[in-house]
């Protein structure tokens, strides 16, 4: 591959994709790509697409086409481990038989499953340092946890900064945070900030954060960063 690395993100939402271009895509510009851009996964600016993976095939081929039809791009994903479909046509990847592995595992089993499929559906000569995934183990408002009194100043609201440390606390880091309809990290914003509204304030929050501080605090997300940080040396 020659130096003109180009990076392309495929996402679930608005804030992801806000998050790739913001806060992202400066800084890796700055270690090498010549340019960094987020792609909606399945049409997911119109409202009722919006929220959750969708199949996999769908994203497979979203991926390939692009790997395919440009041979300096680097490819990778930005998506939720817990909204994986796991069954039937629609499943990812390795998402069923992931449960079976410790916690901290998961994440990167997933990923090394899509690696594997997507090196599978390209020509023996494709570089597999091409595709880059990346799985959070729960949604984008995790990240938000790794710096809570830069989220709460920036939604106006500095109070909330101590109840959402003591969330952090009691899990250890962001990336632990538990996830159901009741405890996701954005059902315990909202119950913190009601008015809280994810593709407006999330997108506005993470801008504020230091990515530098992203990183310390939430490993596996560190580990995806230095992957594409590699890729464009």
């Amino acid at each position: 591959m020659t130096d003109q690395k180009r990076l392309l993100v495929h996402v679930e939402g608005q804030t992801e994709e806000t998050f790739v271009q913001a806060v992202l895509g400066p800084h890796l510009c700055n270690v090498g790509y010549v340019s960094v851009d987020a792609s909606l996964i399945g049409n997911a600016r119109l409202r009722e697409d919006r929220g959750g993976a969708r199949s996999w095939q769908t994203v497979r081929d979203g991926i390939v086409s692009h790997l395919k039809d440009d041979q300096q791009a680097i490819v990778s994903t930005m998506v939720d481990y817990y909204g994986m479909p796991q069954g039937g046509q629609r499943a990812w990847p390795g998402r069923s038989e992931a449960g079976t592995h410790e916690l901290a595992q998961r994440a990167a089993f997933v990923q090394g499953a899509l690696a594997d499929d997507i090196a599978s559906h390209m020509a023996p000569s494709f570089d597999p340092r091409r595709f880059i995934p990346y799985v959070s183990m729960h949604e984008f408002e995790a990240l938000l946890f790794s710096d809570c009194a830069r989220f709460a100043e920036s939604v106006g609201q500095p109070d909330i900064a101590g109840p959402m440390e003591a969330i952090l606390t009691q899990f250890g880091d962001p990336e632990a945070i538990d996830d159901s309809q009741e405890t996701a990290p954005s059902k315990r914003i909202l119950q913190l900030l009601p008015s809280y509204r994810k593709p407006a304030m999330g997108a506005t929050a993470i801008q504020s954060i230091v990515l530098a501080k992203v990183r310390r605090r939430c490993i596996n997300f560190a580990d995806w960063l230095e992957r594409l940080e590699a890729a464009a040396s």
